[in-house]
């Protein structure tokens, strides 16, 4: 007895040991992807919760106290909600402090960027009380979840828009042959993806034999998307470059594949899952990893981006910060501590708050708790929907994006 509890307490000790070598060795530069790890522990929490927590939770008299106990996927569902919801308190209380910070000598720089071992104790602390609160507040916060995940659905989109933008501007910035060959070539290969693409979507969500109406909409409707596209971006007022066009025709043609591929299972027409109910571990693990890696990709480079949102006296990124004339010597730490902050601490922060809704939706099928998703993320019509709407807000911001400066030339966009 004694052998063990001594085991015990030198395994706490070396656990204890290796979390604070870990806080410790976090920097300025690599707090970002601390809260990248963060964000990811509390996927993989909420995931193992999703699938062990059912028991327990139904024995919780202030969440079963329902006249009839639910079914197992309400509780899960309620786990996940549960974690999701302590995710976001942490990250909007990390928000709301960051506003107004401009520059690096704000005390708030520092805890933004240091005390990692309280603020990873504070969020397990308040994932833990997401657990005692009533059945009420988890029902508002998940249908909250759904206008915050769509919100950041849209935020994706505009990072996408954003980045074709600016890619195509830079290959024609460099005027030279071998880059405007370059953007020739990646527009016809994009092109030629999406139309193959196509072609796979007919062949595995259109069955013969059976009435796939709407998934035949779907897929012709996103190709006439890549076709109005095509048309505005080479009509002479608009004077746009092909390669935007032919990435978004394919994002587009993506999202259609997602939103059909989260088809239920024992629908007819999903012929590339067909009538597969069960899921292995390995392809669940490959699911959830995937969702991490979009979210957390999203979420950083949302949160840092200067284009979204910055601080209104941070400079743009290429941009040096002014510093002073007056001739005088100042001490190198101080000017450390003038400088503006490169990006909006509080914008990040909130965009962790958006991700953590969405990454909620996803685990449970954007809540359908009825098992239609089953043990399978990110599967059911609630998901089908929003990946075909989202594809559709892609197209209508790109075709916006296209034509709104010929339609307000006064403003800059």
């Amino acid at each position: 007895m004694w052998a063990a509890s001594c085991l015990a307490s030198c395994c706490a000790a070396c656990a204890c040991d290796a979390c604070r070598t870990v806080v410790s060795s976090i920097s300025r530069r690599s707090a970002r992807i601390a809260y990248c790890g963060l964000f990811a522990l509390s996927l993989i929490v909420s995931w193992i919760l999703r699938e062990v927590a059912a028991p327990l939770m139904e024995k919780l008299p202030w969440i079963n106290h329902f006249h009839k106990t639910p079914d197992r996927e309400w509780f899960e569902t309620d786990a996940v909600l549960r974690v999701s919801l302590g995710n976001f308190v942490f990250f909007s209380i990390l928000s709301v402090m960051m506003i107004g910070v401009k520059t690096q000598k704000d005390p708030r720089d520092g805890i933004h960027h240091g005390g990692w071992m309280m603020k990873v104790i504070c969020w397990f602390i308040l994932v833990i009380l997401m657990f005692f609160v009533p059945n009420e507040v988890i029902s508002f916060y998940e249908s909250m979840s759904k206008f915050g995940a769509g919100f950041f659905l849209l935020v994706q989109v505009v990072l996408l828009l954003d980045f074709v933008h600016g890619w195509n501007d830079t290959w024609v910035g460099y005027d030279e042959q071998f880059w405007y060959a370059a953007l020739l070539v990646v527009s016809l290969v994009c092109y030629l993806a999406t139309f193959v693409f196509s072609g796979l979507l007919f062949h595995w969500f259109t069955p013969s034999g059976h009435d796939c109406g709407l998934n035949t909409f779907f897929i012709v409707m996103t190709l006439i998307f890549v076709f109005v596209f095509a048309v505005v971006v080479l009509h002479p007022a608009v004077g746009g470059s092909i390669l935007p066009a032919s990435v978004i025709s394919f994002y587009c043609m993506y999202l259609c594949y997602s939103g059909l591929a989260s088809e239920p299972r024992d629908y007819e027409c999903n012929g590339l899952h067909k009538h597969s109910k069960a899921v292995s571990t390995g392809t669940m693990t490959i699911g959830l990893l995937t969702t991490v890696l979009s979210v957390v990709y999203s979420a950083v480079r949302a949160g840092s981006s200067t284009t979204l949102l910055s601080s209104p006296d941070s400079p743009r990124a290429g941009e040096k910060p002014l510093l002073p004339l007056d001739g005088k010597a100042e001490d190198k730490e101080e000017k450390e501590q003038k400088k503006p902050v490169t990006y909006s601490y509080a914008f990040f922060h909130i965009i962790f708050s958006l991700a953590s809704m969405y990454s909620a939706m996803l685990l449970t099928g954007w809540s359908t708790s009825v098992g239609e998703s089953g043990k399978l993320v990110d599967v059911g019509w609630p998901s089908v929907w929003v990946r075909v709407v989202t594809s559709w807000a892609t197209a209508g911001l790109f075709i916006w994006s296209l034509v709104a400066p010929i339609l307000f030339p006064d403003r800059e966009f």
